[in-house]
Parts: C-alpha cells; sequence; structure tokens
C-alpha cells in the first residue's frame, strides 16, 4: 500500500490525496481533510496533476503493423504494439480497422477477439474495435478504397459483423445512407457506439440519426461537409446536440489551432468533444515511406499523405495532441488532460478515476517558460 498526496485531479476544486493498495485505488479524500500520520510510502505530487492513463478511440495499427492486415502470426508484434501505447501513455484503446473486404475484416476481428485478455502489466489493454468503414460516403470516402464500400443496410452490416458483433465497440457510419432509419437503433441494441463520419449529411439528417441513437462524430471536421454559417452540416448539428461527443485530431494539420478553438469552445471544451490520435501503421517509426493496403503513404513530421496529396492520418501519439493543445494556448492544462483521458471514456460509457480504478496513473508537469506539458507514469 503507498499513498499519494497533494494530487490535482480533474473534477476536483482542492488537491487530493489517494490510497494506492495491490493497484487499485482505495481511497480519495481532500488533502486538508487528511491528518493521518502513519509510516506509509507516500508521493508527493506538490500541485501537480494526477490522472489515469490516456484512451485512444481510433488507432490505425503500429510498428509497421496495420490491423486490417492482421494474420495469425502476429501476436507477438501486438503484444509490441501494446506494449509501445503502454510507453508513449496509452492505457486502453480500440484498434480501428478501416475499410477493406469483409473476410479481411473478419480476419482481423477473429485474432484481435482471440489475442484480448492477452496483454501484460506493462501493455495497453484492447477494450474492443472501432469499425471505420465500410458503409461510408464514397463522395467524403478520404483514403478509403472505393472498391470495398457497401450500401449501409441491416443485412450488409450483418454480413460485415459476421460473428464478431461483441468484440466491434464503435462503427463509423455515413447516416444519409440509412435510408429506412433501421440501422442506427439496430446497431445500438446491440451495444454498439455509432460514430458518424466520411459523411455528406445535412444537419436535419444527423439530428435524425442523433435522435435514432448516433452518439459520435469521428475525426471531427475532416471528411464531412464544413461547418458553414447558413448550412450547419453535421458537424453543426453534433455541436449543439447534447450526449454528442466529436472526436478530434490535435496534430495542427487536420485542424487547424483557430478552428480546434471554435470547437472546443462551442463544445465547452471536454464536455463535447475528445481526442485521437487517428495514428497510422508506421507510428512508432520514423518518418519515410510505407505500404497501407496497395498504395504507398509518406510519412513526414508525423503527417501521412497518399501519393496524390489526400490526408491520409498521422503517426503521433495521443498525448501529443493535448501538449499541443497547451502549447498553442488553446485550452487550460485541465482540459487538455481530460481531452486524452476523462473525455474518451466518457464517450464510451468507461469510468473515470475514482476509487475502485485501476492505479495507472500519469503525473502531469506543467514547464511554463517554453508552454511544455510534461507526463510520466507512476511507478509503485
Amino acid at each position: 500500500m503507498f499513498k499519494i498526496i497533494n494530487a490535482q485531479i480533474i473534477g476536483y476544486k482542492n488537491l487530493q490525496n489517494l490510497v494506492i493498495a495491490n493497484n487499485i485505488i482505495t481511497n480519495i479524500c481532500n488533502a486538508q481533510d487528511d491528518q493521518k500520520n502513519d509510516d506509509t510510502k507516500a508521493i508527493n505530487l506538490n500541485g501537480n496533476y494526477l490522472s489515469l492513463g490516456g484512451v485512444d478511440l481510433q488507432i490505425n495499427g503500429g510498428l509497421g503493423l496495420a490491423f486490417p492486415d492482421l494474420t495469425i502470426n502476429d501476436f507477438d508484434m501486438l503484444h509490441q504494439i501494446c506494449g509501445y501505447l503502454w510507453s508513449v501513455g496509452v492505457d486502453q484503446f480500440l484498434p480501428t480497422i478501416v475499410t477493406t473486404s469483409v473476410e479481411k475484416i473478419h480476419q482481423s476481428l477473429k485474432i484481435i477477439g482471440d489475442f484480448q485478455g492477452r496483454e501484460g502489466k506493462k501493455e495497453a489493454q484492447i477494450i474492443g474495435v472501432h469499425l471505420e468503414g465500410p458503409f461510408l460516403n464514397q463522395q467524403k470516402k478520404g483514403a478509403h478504397p472505393q472498391e470495398y464500400l457497401l450500401p449501409l443496410n441491416i443485412e450488409n452490416v450483418k454480413q460485415v459483423l459476421g460473428d464478431y458483433q461483441d468484440i466491434v465497440k464503435v462503427i463509423t457510419l455515413a447516416p444519409e445512407l440509412d435510408l429506412s432509419g433501421e440501422v442506427i437503433p439496430y446497431l445500438k441494441n446491440l451495444g454498439i457506439v455509432v460514430s458518424l463520419g466520411h459523411s455528406m449529411a445535412t444537419a436535419p439528417q444527423a439530428k435524425r440519426a442523433f435522435s435514432l441513437g448516433a452518439s459520435m462524430v469521428t475525426h471531427a471536421f475532416n471528411a464531412m461537409t464544413s461547418l458553414h454559417h447558413r448550412q450547419a452540416g453535421l458537424l453543426g448539428e453534433a455541436i449543439i446536440s447534447p450526449d454528442v461527443y466529436c472526436g478530434l485530431i490535435a496534430d495542427g494539420n487536420h485542424v487547424c489551432p483557430t478552428m480546434l478553438k471554435i470547437i472546443l469552445s462551442a463544445s465547452n471544451y471536454e464536455q463535447g468533444v475528445f481526442l485521437v490520435s487517428d495514428a497510422l501503421s508506421p507510428i512508432g517509426l520514423d518518418d519515410g515511406f510505407y505500404p497501407w493496403d496497395n498504395r504507398t503513404i509518406e510519412v513526414k513530421y508525423g503527417t501521412a499523405t497518399l501519393p496524390d496529396g489526400t490526408l491520409s492520418g498521422t503517426t503521433l501519439p495521443l498525448f501529443v495532441g493535448a501538449q499541443n493543445l497547451v502549447k498553442w494556448d488553446i485550452c487550460t492544462i485541465e482540459s487538455a488532460i481530460a481531452l486524452v483521458t476523462d473525455a474518451p471514456r466518457r464517450a464510451i460509457n468507461l469510468p473515470t478515476l475514482q476509487v475502485g480504478a485501476k492505479a495507472n496513473l500519469i503525473k502531469w508537469e506543467y514547464k511554463p517558460d517554453n508552454k511544455d506539458l510534461i507526463w510520466e507514469r507512476i511507478e509503485q
């Protein structure tokens, strides 16, 4: 057993003391009220922030392996990816399978399902899968291969999910393709979070989708109609809709800093937004050229593009987004930390830092001279 004292925790006004036993948080109390003087080992945070590790709800691969390309021989590589993500602050993540053939989707789902639960002590945990496609609007397909896009109906959804619906946690789809209005309630009844993206949906179409049970937006601003003062579109409707969360890439390329501040301000910061990495398989590797399905992507300064210049993702870890927001004076330190820790948990109904939670804890320290937000895991 040990204690962490004088910690600033998101949602608490005053400094808090925590008791940790067997890697579980057993008590949280106001530091001023904790007068116990005992011999318990204590780590003094001196007013710095304390959080759980990050949760990345959209990451496409790692260390050169794309999740749609998984084979039965990739268990060792999955361990390495989970270990790498742990090393960059991520506790839990959703391997994201982008649009590909149904056969490859099933193969990846099976392998991830068989691997889940085998993660080691210092490895990020797989909490499900994010299917990004194949039910996307071809006009906003981005880097997704058009030949594998499918019409959105329950029959095709059943075909894509196959026997693996229990492992799918989030699915991104274009709501305007659901002409019957049956698909979103069907997915919600299966316990799958519906996220809107790669879409030409109007504000009324998005409002209908949210009323049917959609509750997320995938990489806000990207692969959707622009936020316009006369036609608010999908994103405008999402911002004003309660209980809808927008995933946001804060690398400065997918969304410029000014627009990042606009959506965060409009959404009351972490109340309606969470950050994702949307990292591609070269995350953890150097810049350069890498294979991506049957194409090649170029990674330069952490941004990945196709040969025609189409933006296809990043290779920057999740926490870089939080650090960027602070460095660019876009939000407070507390909000930046929440956007990569608490907010993604709330978006998919996971518990935040509380009594009973696993004590995979991170200390955050702000260096005002160069606006650096530094983090480190608290080793027990």
